[in-house]
């Protein structure tokens, strides 16, 4: 064999089997948007455990050639196809999430203060204001539902209305809830000063009374047979939530909480973060304008859902001014648990170094998970 048919065969080698002549501009910016999620969860410590993996998917996918998403010759998934197609479009991964989500929950401040569960609700204004404005933009019902969702700031129940309705909005949509839920400390503190005055941010709550382990063990029982009956296109992914939380409560299964708030749910979160991230190609993220669209508009669903909780408070306050609710804790009826709640806490703390709102916030927290799957299950029951 001569040195040119060597060399010709050399060439085509590098042209057909390395990545280097396939690369473009598209996927350098990937890199950076990849880097930029690491760096916002390793360095700055803002949602660690998700938008690392998602970093590190959305890094990694974005080298030409890469055997990740696609399928083989033979037709079967590649390595992050198989955790995508069986664990998120199948809807598995975010019911298990929830299912971890409740071994770790504790219901006491929403039992405590039911008007809670009106704040809760409340705070999902900002989901149908999105869905009416993505509309505007051209987007289906279905993507305008899984894109309003996003501001319940519900990272798993994201997951699972998105890959119910607009699976091929996964990636951004989960990327946008994640992220937007790693700001809430930056989002929130501006909304909460421009909607509320300094009497009112002064208000100080009654201690919470005291809830039985009766009434823990209940109300999980309770609220899934409620949401069933009402919203039963959500009953997977509630019925799991309140499963883990009887679980913690009953306290009869210790290590299948163990498991399930501890080595499973990190096993699932690594395969969630990773397989997410691996759906933001260059080549689907850039030839649409919509990835730009829920970005921008998550943004304003986040304000308008943290504005909600706290329009709602004031409103609780007109209709029964005894007990007075502090407005700041409308807030975290968005459903970022628990930093919405600390947010109210800090900012609480701001106007009074006494006045500790934390457990008091959590009830609207809790009651934000719920309201935004109650939401996500109308959405899936009118539109799938």
């Amino acid at each position: 064999m001569s040195w040119e048919a060597i060399g010709e065969i050399v060439y085509r080698m590098l042209i057909t089997q390395t990545g280097l002549t396939h690369l473009w501009w598209g996927q350098v910016l990937m890199w950076a948007v990849g880097i930029f999620f690491i760096y916002l969860g390793a360095a700055k410590h803002k949602e660690p455990l998700l938008l690392v993996p998602i970093g590190f998917g959305i890094f990694i996918v974005n080298f030409p050639l890469t055997p990740f998403m696609g399928t083989t010759d033979a037709g079967f998934p590649e390595f992050f196809r198989v955790f995508f197609h069986y664990g998120v479009e199948w809807e598995v991964i975010p019911v298990v999430i929830f299912l971890g989500l409740g071994t770790l929950t504790d219901f006491e401040p929403l039992i405590a203060n039911p008007k809670a569960l009106a704040i809760g609700a409340g705070a999902q204004l900002g989901v149908f204001i999105t869905f009416i404005g993505t509309l505007l933009f051209g987007f289906t019902l279905q993507e305008a539902a899984a894109t309003g969702i996003i501001g319940g700031a519900d990272g798993p129940t994201t997951v699972y209305l998105t890959s119910a309705l607009a699976p091929h909005l996964l990636g951004i949509n989960a990327v946008a809830a994640y992220s937007y839920m790693a700001l809430v400390p930056i989002i929130q503190p501006p909304v909460i000063r421009a909607l509320t005055n300094k009497k009112e941010r002064l208000i100080k709550m009654d201690d919470l009374r005291p809830v039985s382990r009766q009434e823990k063990i209940l109300f999980p029982l309770i609220a899934v047979g409620v949401i069933a009956l009402l919203i039963p296109a959500v009953a997977p992914l509630m019925g799991m939530f309140m499963f883990g939380n009887f679980m913690r409560e009953c306290g009869a299964v210790k290590r299948l909480v163990e498991t399930a708030g501890g080595a499973l749910m990190n096993i699932v979160t690594i395969f969630l973060g990773l397989s997410i991230g691996a759906t933001m190609e260059a080549n689907s993220f850039f030839t649409t304008a919509k990835p730009l669209v829920v970005l921008s508009l998550g943004v304003v669903d986040f304000v308008f859902c943290t504005a909600g909780g706290i329009w709602t408070a004031k409103l609780i306050n007109l209709i029964s001014p005894k007990n007075k609710i502090n407005p700041i804790i409308g807030a975290a009826g968005v459903s970022a648990v628990p930093m919405s709640a600390r947010v109210s806490q800090v900012e609480g703390l701001k106007y009074d170094p006494n006045n500790h709102l934390l457990m008091h916030a959590m009830g609207p927290n809790l009651a934000g998970v719920i309201g935004t799957a109650a939401a996500a299950g109308m959405f899936i029951g009118m539109f799938r």
